[in-house]
């Protein structure tokens, strides 16, 4: 899901988890009704910083705890412009689609359910947001931090696009032979 090649170690942030759902799944069987429990997780340091996941287990602490675990491991970093995205970004997931719009400073979170506390672990302060199609929490939670991954920063896609490169020596050809300068 998360595009970022780069793992973050959880073990270095200061990071705060926050439980955004549990569901009871009955599987019938042949001598009734066998209950297990899944949990969404998100972790955040509120400094860039985000990850959600995805628990299943037995009974619900065991479920919460495998859902920490996986969402330190699924961490990803954001981009951000102050306390705001640099630009909007709109991201389908499944059935679930998500709009986020960077807002002017002392607006808030404009978001509900799962989007809010995405956005609030990941430390943005200022952010409109809608949520469309499917209301399935873990597939919003997921179109969210997909949304967070994608945004890149607007100064160097600039750069990249006008072809302006860091640090490498110009290379030209003149007659058949390789000039550096």
């Amino acid at each position: 899901m998360p595009e970022r090649l780069s793992k973050i170690d959880a073990s270095e942030l200061s990071l705060t988890e926050k439980l955004i759902g549990i569901n009871r799944v009955a599987k019938v069987m042949q001598g009734g009704k066998r209950l297990s429990f899944s949990a969404l997780v998100v972790v955040g340091d509120g400094n860039g910083h985000v990850g959600i996941g995805l628990g299943k287990a037995n009974e619900v602490p065991v479920a919460i705890t495998k859902a920490n675990a996986i969402a330190k491991k699924n961490l990803i970093e954001v981009f951000l412009n102050g306390t705001t995205i640099p630009y909007e970004t709109k991201v389908k997931y499944g059935a679930a689609e998500v709009l986020l719009k960077p807002a002017a400073p002392g607006t808030g979170i404009i978001a509900g359910g799962s989007v809010r506390s995405v956005l609030e672990a990941a430390g943005i302060k200022d952010i409109l947001s809608k949520s469309m199609g499917s209301s399935n929490r873990i597939n919003v939670a997921k179109a969210t931090v997909l949304a967070l991954s994608r945004l890149k920063d607007p100064k160097q896609q600039l750069a990249r696009r006008k072809g302006i490169k860091e640090a490498t020596p110009a290379v030209s050809v003149a007659g058949g032979e390789v000039v550096h300068g």
